[in-house]
C-alpha cells in the first residue's frame, strides 16, 4: 500500500494529536491563587545621578482565566503603604507627596481577558489585558506575561512601564534631582 497519498491526512492527524495534548482542557479554568509571600513586585526609578531599586507587598490576589474563551477575572492588591526603597526620607515623601497612600492605600489590577494561549506544561507567553487601578483611577493595560506551568501550578512574570506622570501622580524632581517620569515594574506571582 502506497503512503504517500495519504501523508497529509498523518501530518493532520500527528498535529491535532500534539495540540491535544498540549493544551488545557477547555472546560477546566487555570487559576491562579496568589502567594503573597513569595510574590514579589519591584520598581526601578532612574535619575541623571542613579537608579532607585525599590519594592512593594502584595495584600492578596486571585486570577481565573477560561481558556476556551480567554476570559479573564480576579484581581491583585499590591499594598501602596508598603512601598520602601531603602531610604526613610525619599519614602516618606514618596507615600505622602507622589503616591498619597494615605489616601490612596491599594493598587489594583483587574484583568479581563487574556490574549493567547496557556500550555498545560511548560512556559507560554501571552498577553493580559485589563486595568490598574492607581490614585483613585484606572489606566487600561496589556500587560506581557510569562506562565510557567509545572505539575499543575502556574507561575507567572511580567515587566511593565507605567507613565507615572501623565497618569496623574506628581514628579517627585527638583532643581537638583531629575527622575524619569516613568516607573518600571517588575512582578513574579506565585501560586499557593
Amino acid at each position: 500500500m502506497r503512503l504517500q497519498p495519504l501523508m497529509p491526512i498523518l501530518n493532520a492527524a500527528v498535529l491535532f494529536g500534539a495540540l491535544l495534548v498540549s493544551a488545557p482542557a477547555a472546560d477546566r479554568a487555570i487559576v491562579l491563587d496568589v502567594d503573597t509571600g513569595r510574590t514579589t513586585v519591584q520598581f526601578t526609578l532612574a535619575d541623571v545621578l542613579h537608579t532607585v531599586h525599590g519594592s512593594f507587598k502584595v495584600k492578596h490576589g486571585s486570577l481565573r482565566v477560561d481558556p476556551a474563551t480567554g476570559t479573564m477575572g480576579g484581581e491583585v492588591v499590591v499594598d501602596a503603604t508598603s512601598g520602601a526603597s531603602g531610604s526613610d526620607g525619599r519614602d516618606r515623601r514618596m507615600h505622602k507627596d507622589i503616591l498619597e497612600s494615605g489616601r490612596y492605600a491599594e493598587i489594583v489590577f483587574t484583568p479581563d481577558r487574556l490574549i493567547g494561549a496557556i500550555a498545560a506544561q511548560g512556559a507560554s507567553d501571552v498577553q493580559v489585558h485589563g486595568t490598574i487601578r492607581i490614585h483613585g483611577a484606572a489606566h487600561e493595560v496589556t500587560l506581557p506575561v510569562h506562565v510557567q506551568m509545572e505539575e499543575g501550578k502556574p507561575a507567572a512574570t511580567t515587566r511593565f512601564t507605567i507613565p507615572y506622570v501623565k497618569w496623574g501622580l506628581k514628579n517627585p524632581s527638583n532643581l537638583i534631582l531629575r527622575v524619569s517620569d516613568k516607573v518600571e515594574i517588575e512582578i513574579a506571582a506565585y501560586a499557593k
